[in-house]
């Protein structure tokens, strides 16, 4: 398959068209059996090329829009958010999803055809991804439901474990508290597990930041380092926080999901790092634009081949499920989710039996609108 230049005496008007090639013994283009949309724009941002597929997603016939500009083509409805997001110039995106119209969504990438350097034209690729989508939101209603039914009756026992465990209805014996901190315990981890299943939820459909304030990240890694003191100190963990130099300023975050965010990369640097063992926090002005967030472990490390997969959904290293057999494989792949709706990174160098890093920069950003023009950088 490949491009050639045809030139179009009609009206003895000289103009360099591009086409697919030809099927060998058909006046069918190969273009014509593609399962997706397909455009193509010569080096003025005219269309040249549209076919069945792309012609089935806008309702519009080649014929009728071969010629017009990427502009002019706003004036049909279906292709209006295409232009909205490619624009006149028709910019290069990489698998960027589109909403046409209810129901229907395309994943659009655009890439420019260059000759010596220069751009010829310009291939935009449309894949139907509604199918997906609709999936794909079932599957996280499904979890957002089935975590809301299950929050209500763990909670209840939650509070009926501890008004037994408090005595308020009599004494127990050893045997008997033993059984109910057990109990306790195993509904602790039933409750973490709906959080994490309501917070990728809200991942999946896009809501999880919604009160975003100034707060001191300072003060925030310090609350979090407070609630897992207990672990610290039963591990017996040296846990070392460097502060920064000079105070850090306040920065937009929506300090609850940051919180779970952070407390989950801290939380496994804990249960991942062998007693008496050292976890060391430091925070820092890394330039005038972010801060870095450093957490550095003597754990278990990551093994190398599983390293590309640690921010996936419900994967845990082979390694780690010898130590804690009842994790969700879920902390890392909303704390990343998180950190990147703030506009910030996360990253990790870790060696297996040596320990992980993890680092995370955060943009300084003073005001919400700063999250709107999308000047991050």
């Amino acid at each position: 398959m490949f491009f050639w230049k045809k030139e179009n005496k009609k009206n003895n008007n000289k103009k360099e068209e591009w086409f697919y090639e030809s099927l060998p013994g058909t006046n069918l283009m190969i273009t014509d059996y593609f399962t997706d949309g397909l455009l193509i724009f010569d080096k003025d941002n005219k269309i040249i090329l549209l076919n069945p597929k792309a012609e089935e997603f806008f309702e519009v016939k080649e014929e009728n829009v071969l010629g017009e500009s990427i502009l002019e083509l706003g004036r049909f409805s279906r292709f209006y958010p295409l232009v909205s997001l490619l624009g006149g110039g028709i910019k290069e995106v990489f698998r960027r999803e589109l909403q046409i119209d209810e129901g229907f969504i395309l994943e659009v990438t655009s890439v420019g055809i260059l000759k010596d350097g220069a751009r010829v034209a310009i291939l935009v690729i449309l894949h139907d991804i509604s199918r997906d989508k609709l999936t794909q939101k079932m599957k996280t209603d499904f979890v957002t439901v089935a975590a809301h039914q299950l929050r209500t009756p763990t909670s209840a026992i939650k509070w009926s474990l501890q008004v037994l465990l408090e005595e308020d209805l009599g004494k127990l014996n050893k045997e008997q508290k033993k059984v109910l901190e057990k109990t306790y315990e195993t509904n602790e981890k039933v409750i973490h597990l709906v959080n994490d299943l309501l917070n990728v939820a809200e991942i999946e459909e896009g809501k999880y930041l919604s009160k975003m304030v100034l707060f001191n990240i300072e003060e925030l890694v310090q609350e979090i380092i407070k609630d897992l003191k207990e672990q610290i100190t039963e591990k017996k963990i040296s846990l070392i926080l460097e502060k920064p130099e000079e105070q850090l300023p306040q920065i937009m975050l929506d300090v609850e999901k940051m919180k779970i965010a952070i407390k989950n990369i801290l939380d496994n640097a804990i249960k991942y790092t062998l007693s008496k063992g050292k976890v060391l926090v430091s925070l820092k002005r890394e330039s005038e634009k972010n801060i870095i967030i450093q957490i550095q472990d003597t754990g278990v490390g990551i093994p190398f081949e599983e390293q590309d997969k640690i921010f996936t959904k419900f994967f845990r290293g082979s390694n780690i499920k010898k130590i804690d057999t009842e994790g969700t494989g879920l902390g890392l792949y909303i704390a990343k989710n998180i950190i990147e709706a703030h506009k910030g990174s996360i990253w990790f160098e870790s060696e297996e039996g040596r320990g992980t890093t993890f680092y995370i920069t955060l943009p300084i950003k003073e005001r919400f609108g700063e999250y709107l023009t999308g000047e991050f950088y």
